[in-house]
């Protein structure tokens, strides 16, 4: 695994796009802190950036580093969530522009698939994950799924659990600086 950490942090390091696991689905990924990286995600899936893309963080102080104000009820989302749950924040910072959404919110997620923990933790920085198709086309089941169209179209391809299937998508909780609470995806 350390191989792959490497040869995926080089690919991020240089503005590129990585086709990863991660807790859910194969996904789509790149320096969330990178506008031109973000960029090609954009390009590449083919989609609109006014639509958000979801951000993995690998643990409580990086989410903290990059929210300016975790309200409390989002830990306990977090430590109560029975399947990998996105939450939608208010007042991003530190993250590449074209990722934050008209009404100034980003969704992150903590991960909890050990590569990407130890992906993200080594390279210091959120990465983007987006399912692994063109918008509008639907998510592949497994890595066999993936198009060859998405798989000539990212810089590197990890060599890890292309065996495995997906998990469901993450739920997507929105929470508002105000304390609104909003379901978007269960």
């Amino acid at each position: 695994m350390t191989d792959e950490i490497n040869k995926a942090i080089e690919v991020l390091q240089n503005g590129g796009l990585l086709l990863y696991p991660t807790d859910t689905v194969w996904g789509i990924g790149c320096d969330a802190t990178n506008e031109e990286a973000v960029k090609k995600v954009y390009a590449l899936k083919k989609r609109m950036d006014s639509k958000a893309l979801i951000c993995l963080v690998a643990n409580d102080f990086m989410l903290e580093r990059h929210i300016t104000n975790v309200p409390e009820v989002a830990w306990d989302i977090i430590d109560l969530a029975e399947k990998p749950t996105t939450i939608i924040f208010d007042k991003p910072k530190g993250i590449a522009k074209n990722l934050i959404a008209e009404d100034d919110s980003l969704a992150i997620r903590i991960a909890s698939d050990k590569f990407c923990q130890y992906l993200i933790n080594k390279f210091k920085k959120p990465i983007v994950s987006t399912s692994a198709n063109v918008s509008g086309s639907p998510t592949p089941k497994s890595f066999d799924e993936i198009s060859e169209y998405i798989l000539k179209g990212v810089d590197y391809v990890v060599n890890l659990n292309r065996d495995k299937k997906n998990g469901p998508p993450s739920s997507i909780i929105k929470l508002a600086n105000d304390g609104t609470v909003k379901v978007i995806r269960n």
